[in-house]
C-alpha cells in the first residue's frame, strides 16, 4: 500500500550538485514516489548565501540554520552535499542524534572519519550511504558492498578522478605539456582554480581509502595511503610509455597481500600496456577494475564528476535510504571484521621504469646492473642511446619490494657515470 505522508529530506548544501539533486527530486517527484513507495519532498535547504537566486528552489525552503533544521521534528533523511570536515561532521552527527539517515557524497570526511560516522549511525539504528563520494554516477560502492559481499575482493585497480584522467589524456593523444593540458581542463571546467586535491593525488587518496575498507573489510584511513600526485609527469614520459606499448594513469591501487595478512592502498602515476581495459580511458572519464576470487575480473567504467552525474548517485542512495524508513530496516553499515594491518609503501612489490642520464663510455651499463643486483632487482629490459659523451639509459625491472627498488635509485643517485635519474615511474597492469 502506497504511504501518502511524504518522507521529508533536509537538503545540506545547494552548490552543483544539491541543486541538481533539488532539480531531479522535483521533475522526477512521480517517479520516485512510485519507486520508493511514498512521496518525498524537500522539507528545507541549508546554505551558507540565502540572498543567491537558486532556479526552482523555493525561497521559503531555505535556511542559514542547518542544525535547526535539522532538530526540528519532521526530518527523516538528510543528504549532505557540503564537502569538507566541519560542519559536514557536525551536521551529520546531529542528524543521527535526532533519528535523521544520512545519504553523503562526502569523501574527505568519510576517508578521515568513516568509522566513527558508521559507529554513529549503528549506535542510533539509521542508514549511512555514499555511493556519490566515489565515481560520480558509477555504481561501485553499493556492488562492492551488497553484490560482492558473499566473494573475497583481492585486488581494485582504478582511475577515480577526472580531472587527472583528462590531463594524461591530452598530455598523451596531443603531445601536450602538463601545464597545458592543464591550462585545457581549467578552461573545460574539470579542474578547479586550485587544482592541488587532484593533481597532487589528496582527492584519489581519499576514495581509495573508501573503497580499500569496503573491499577488504578494514579500516582504512586517508593517512594509511600512499599518495603521489602527477605534476612530474613529462612528455617525455609518454615517449617512453609509447615505446614500451603503454601509456600512462594516475591509478588508485589497493591489494590483499599474497598471504592474505595484511593490505596496501596507494596512489600515483603508473605506466599500464594498451591491452589493459583502463588504458582506453579517455578525457575525464573514471573506471575501476574490480579482482575477485569468485566473481573474476569486473570492470565499472563511467562519468566520476559534474552535478549530475553525482546526483544520480545521491538519489540511488535517497531511494534505498527511503525504502529501508518505511521498512523500519537499515542496510549495511560499515564491515571491518578483519582487522587486517595496513603495510607501508615500502613493502609492495612492483615494478620500475628508470630513466637514467649517464655518461656515453664504456663500463656504464655494466655498473648500472650492478647496481639493481647489489640491491636483490632483477633487469627485465634496458635500452641504451648515446650520442657526443652522454647517454640516456631506461631500465625496466622486474617486481621487487618498493623499497628496493627505492634504494636502487638512491645508489644509482650516488655513480660517478650517472649525470641524473631523468625520470622514475612504476609500471602496472600486467
Amino acid at each position: 500500500m502506497m504511504r501518502t505522508r511524504p518522507l521529508k529530506v533536509a537538503l545540506l548544501g545547494c552548490g552543483v550538485v544539491g541543486s541538481e539533486v533539488a532539480r531531479i527530486m522535483t521533475t522526477h517527484a512521480d517517479d520516485l514516489t512510485a519507486r520508493i513507495g511514498a512521496p518525498v519532498e524537500i522539507a528545507g535547504v541549508a546554505v551558507r548565501r540565502p540572498s543567491k537566486v537558486r532556479e526552482g528552489i523555493d525561497p521559503a525552503l531555505i535556511t542559514t540554520d542547518a542544525t535547526a533544521l535539522l532538530k526540528r521534528g519532521d526530518i527523516d533523511v538528510a543528504i549532505e552535499v557540503i564537502g569538507g570536515i566541519e560542519p559536514a561532521r557536525t551536521l551529520i552527527t546531529t542528524a543521527f542524534e535526532h533519528g535523521i539517515s544520512v545519504v553523503s557524497a562526502n569523501k574527505a570526511l568519510l576517508a578521515q572519519d568513516g568509522a566513527a560516522l558508521h559507529a554513529a549511525a549503528e549506535q542510533h539504528g539509521l542508514d549511512l550511504y555514499y555511493e556519490a563520494a566515489v565515481a560520480g554516477a558509477i555504481p561501485l560502492v553499493r556492488p562492492m558492498r551488497e553484490s560482492l559481499a558473499g566473494d573475497k575482493i583481492n585486488r581494485v585497480m582504478g582511475i577515480v578522478n577526472g580531472t587527472t584522467n583528462f590531463i594524461l589524456d591530452k598530455m598523451d593523444s596531443t603531445g601536450a605539456g602538463y601545464q597545458e593540458a592543464l591550462d585545457e581542463a581549467t578552461a573545460l571546467g574539470y579542474a578547479e582554480a586550485d587544482p592541488t586535491a587532484d593533481v597532487e593525488g589528496y582527492d584519489a587518496a581519499a576514495k581509495a581509502a573508501i573503497l580499500a575498507g569496503i573491499a577488504f573489510h578494514t579500516r582504512v584511513r586517508l593517512d594509511d595511503v600512499y599518495r603521489e600526485g602527477m605534476t612530474e609527469v613529462s612528455a617525455a614520459d609518454f615517449a617512453s610509455a609509447k615505446r614500451m606499448g603503454c601509456t600512462i594513469k594516475l591509478l588508485a591501487i589497493l591489494e590483499r597481500a599474497a598471504d592474505g595478512e595484511s593490505v596496501t592502498a596507494r596512489v600515483h602515476p603508473a605506466m599500464i600496456p594498451l591491452t589493459h581495459p583502463l588504458a582506453s580511458v579517455r578525457e575525464a572519464y573514471n573506471a575501476v577494475f574490480v579482482e575477485a576470487e569468485a566473481a573474476g575480473r569486473l570492470m565499472f567504467y563511467g562519468p566520476g564528476a559534474g552535478g549530475s552525474p553525482t546526483a544520480s548517485a545521491v538519489l540511488g542512495d535517497l531511494v534505498a535510504v527511503c525504502r529501508n524508513k518505511l521498512a523500519q530496516a537499515t542496510g549495511p553499515g560499515e564491515s571491518a571484521y578483519t582487522q587486517l594491518p595496513v603495510s607501508a609503501m615500502g613493502e609492495v612489490v612492483t615494478r620500475y621504469h628508470i630513466s637514467l642520464d649517464v655518461a656515453d663510455k664504456p663500463g656504464v651499463l655494466a655498473q648500472v646492473a650492478t647496481t639493481f643486483a647489489e640491491h636483490g632487482v632483477s633487469i627485465d629490459t634496458v635500452r641504451q642511446q648515446g650520442k657526443d659523451g652522454e647517454a640516456s639509459l631506461v631500465v625496466v625491472t622486474h617486481r621487487a619490494p618498493d623499497a628496493a627498488l627505492s634504494g636502487t635509485v638512491e645508489a644509482l643517485r650516488k655513480l660517478d657515470t650517472v649525470r641524473g635519474v631523468a625520470s622514475i615511474m612504476r609500471v602496472e597492469g600486467e
